[in-house]
């Protein structure tokens, strides 16, 4: 009930604030002016602010919803939205000789933070990180991209069916969200035939040959453990990827 008190009062305030200032501020000195301006700017900022209550608000012009995914990022106990975004342009929906119309608009993520006051701030915009979902596979379907929270951390899973599948782990850092995890396991059918896991916090990359990759059987490889260090040194922001297909550790 405050909040909608606080919203109407807001409300009436910037009618009568735009009624009068024509007729009184050429009347003011320049200081006061100054102030007048700034007090108009908070008060519309303010409402821009409490318009935006649902998280479809704050996806932008010209992209549509893709999926839309809740839990806990910060460990505040409120439920947070990670919305993953499709841009629309028409010319990029294309007709492909076998598969048909293809919508090849790339995708993106926002990441939004639920207040107390039930409202939300939006952390991280990153409008076209993702390829499309009908992007050609080659002998096989394309990867499958599936994002979920857990644990306050940001999973961006591919899975690629029988050639195994890698993850990305964000954790929210610095107001953005930083690459802390990468794993990834590539497979011949059921056979395993290397794995990588890599800790960006520790700047430690473990990797798993698998040196039976003739076996026929799953469970019957061997495998052959190395460990190596990455430069760890520059953090990999989720809002500064501009493709997840060219990242390469």
């Amino acid at each position: 009930m405050k909040n909608v008190f606080f919203s109407v009062s807001v409300f009436i305030a910037l009618l009568l604030f735009d009624s009068c200032k024509d007729s009184t501020q050429n009347k003011l000195p320049p200081a006061a002016k100054n102030e007048a301006l700034s007090v108009e700017k908070a008060l519309k900022d303010h409402v821009k602010t409490i318009e935006k209550k649902q998280p479809s608000d704050f996806v932008p012009k010209g992209f549509v919803i893709f999926d839309k995914i809740e839990g806990n990022l910060n460990n505040d106990g409120h439920k947070d939205y990670v919305l993953i975004i499709k841009g629309t342009e028409k010319d990029k929906i294309i007709t492909h000789e076998y598969r048909g119309k293809l919508d090849r608009n790339r995708r993106g993520i926002i990441v939004l933070f639920k207040t107390e006051d039930g409202s939300y701030n939006k952390i991280v915009e990153n409008k076209s990180c993702f390829s499309s979902e009908n992007e050609d596979g080659g002998v096989y379907y394309a990867p499958e991209m599936d994002v979920s929270i857990d644990k306050n951390n940001l999973y961006i899973n591919y899975m690629h069916g029988r050639y195994g599948y890698w993850t990305y782990t964000f954790k929210y850092r610095n107001n953005d969200f930083q690459l802390i995890g990468y794993d990834s396991s590539y497979n011949r059918g059921p056979i395993v035939q290397n794995e990588t896991s890599i800790n960006f916090l520790t700047g430690k990359k473990q990797f798993k040959d698998n040196i039976n990759k003739d076996s026929e059987e799953d469970g019957d490889e061997v495998f052959k453990e190395t460990w190596s260090t990455i430069d760890n040194r520059k953090p990999v922001l989720l809002s500064e990827i501009k493709d997840f297909d060219r990242l390469d550790f």
